[in-house]
């Protein structure tokens, strides 16, 4: 894996910015799903379906446009613009369970985990996703 962001590596050089931003979100779902999945099964070993349970607090429309309203001023400008591009992006799907609204600004929310996977800045989705969960005092 480690090839696949390695810059001397011609055979994996990707460029973020030559993706789609619905491209960048369908990476980033699954992005965002490994990174929820390694959280909830660091609070220890439990039934799979109590695992199951604990993602979807955090692997849903809703809980992602919050995610995106809460880190929008916390990024850089590169990063609020691939957030935007997301979020605009004209999508022919929709959650069935989520408003419209909601999932266009999940979709930008993944949008950006996708474009900095990509892009192969692991640190920082690491600090991005940590700003995302973390809880209001």
């Amino acid at each position: 894996m480690r090839e696949f962001f390695d810059s001397g590596s011609k055979e994996f050089k990707i460029n973020a910015n030559e993706y789609s931003p619905l491209n960048l979100a369908y990476i980033g779902d699954a992005v965002f799903e490994i990174f929820v999945r390694t959280m909830v099964i660091k609070n220890g070993n439990m039934p799979v379906n109590k695992l199951h349970k604990a993602s979807k607090e955090f692997v849903n429309a809703r809980a992602q446009a919050r995610m995106f309203e809460k880190i929008k001023d916390l990024v850089n400008d590169e990063e609020l613009a691939v957030l935007k591009r997301g979020r605009n992006a004209k999508s022919f799907t929709s959650a069935k369970n989520a408003s419209v609204i909601d999932y266009r600004y999940a979709t930008g929310l993944e949008t950006l985990f996708g474009y900095l996977y990509i892009k192969g800045d692991i640190d920082r989705l690491g600090e991005i996703f940590n700003m995302c969960v973390e809880k209001e005092n």
